[in-house]
């Protein structure tokens, strides 16, 4: 995907020079490996600070909410998703923006890359020809299949191309379908579990989280001008990280995805010790898809099912 680079900036100077945005919103190089920052470009020479690779995960959705001016944006399958769910959801108008289409072949994850690693990374190479990924540092050196190294979403990922867009930086990449890939197996193995299963599962799952909100402040759903947990009347979940306070949390904030969520990774990729938050937002998708046939950010004109009422709806699942 590193070959994307120079026609994104082709792309993003010719918006500015013809005045059809006031800044293009993409990434540059990151201050630490695998994780490339995102970046508001105003003139040409911070274009040319632009980056594309599979170190591009953030979600630039994320930057766009209520924002006046007019926007050049790089969007990937899940990043147009959210693109989408912004216009429907009021946030930003369609008319503001100039969606720049980036057909992707999966993010690293950092997290995996890490754990294969013998002490910091200081260097990653990926090649794209033989699809493998070099991770170095101070006497290592490592090198993996990409497929070893993607990101869980980018694995099961079947909307890997852009929903909505103005221009498109490359050819469209083969999607992955749902007889090649079960983009809910992990959430049918939780599914099986018995009760106290479950609950140690998502118990060790969240014993690690020191609620620094990173997954939250990543998350492009998350745009509320007050959260919850910041709310003191009433006060709806405590500052501590008493596990209860901790589940509350988690599982209030998934809620308030549900029906939204794109399962773009951000809040895993965000999380500094590497909490898999997408075991609660991605049962919520799958319900919304098996109950509604629903997919977040596929249409700019419909709302999301919980957003909205049918007499037709199903209710098998009132107890």
């Amino acid at each position: 995907m590193k070959s994307y680079t120079e026609k994104i900036k082709e792309i993003s100077k010719g918006l500015l020079e013809e005045g059809k945005v006031d800044m293009v919103i993409g990434y540059r190089k990151g201050s630490v490996p695998l994780m490339h920052q995102p970046f508001f470009a105003q003139n040409q020479q911070e274009i040319d600070e632009f980056v594309w690779d599979s170190n591009c995960g953030l979600n630039l959705a994320n930057y766009v909410t209520d924002r006046q001016e007019k926007i050049g944006i790089l969007a990937t399958g899940c990043n147009s998703r959210n693109i989408a769910t912004h216009i429907v959801e009021g946030k930003i108008k369609r008319e503001q923006l100039y969606i720049i289409g980036i057909p992707c072949k999966g993010m690293l994850d950092r997290h995996k890359l890490a754990a294969m690693a013998d002490g910091p990374i200081t260097t990653v190479e990926e090649d794209e020809e033989k699809g493998t990924v070099t991770i170095s540092g101070d006497g290592f050196s490592e090198t993996v299949d990409k497929t070893e190294a993607l990101q869980q979403n980018c694995s099961i990922c079947v909307h890997r191309n852009p929903v909505i867009y103005d221009e498109l930086v490359a050819d469209e990449v083969k999607e992955q379908t749902r007889d090649e890939v079960d983009p809910y197996a992990g959430v049918k193995e939780i599914e099986a579990m018995s009760p106290e299963e479950k609950w140690a599962h998502f118990d060790d799952l969240l014993s690690a989280c020191i609620r620094c909100y990173a997954c939250r402040n990543a998350c492009p759903l998350c745009y509320c001008p007050l959260c919850f947990v910041d709310e003191s009347k009433p006060q709806w979940v405590g500052k501590s990280i008493d596990p209860t306070d901790v589940r509350t949390f988690h599982f209030l904030r998934a809620y308030h995805c549900a029906g939204r969520c794109t399962d773009c990774g951000a809040c895993v990729r965000a999380c500094p010790v590497g909490i898999n938050v997408r075991d609660f937002t991605k049962k919520l998708e799958k319900d919304c898809f098996e109950l509604y046939g629903w997919e977040a950010g596929m249409s700019t004109e419909q709302r999301p099912p919980l957003d909205t009422y049918k007499p037709d709806d199903p209710e098998e699942f009132i107890k």
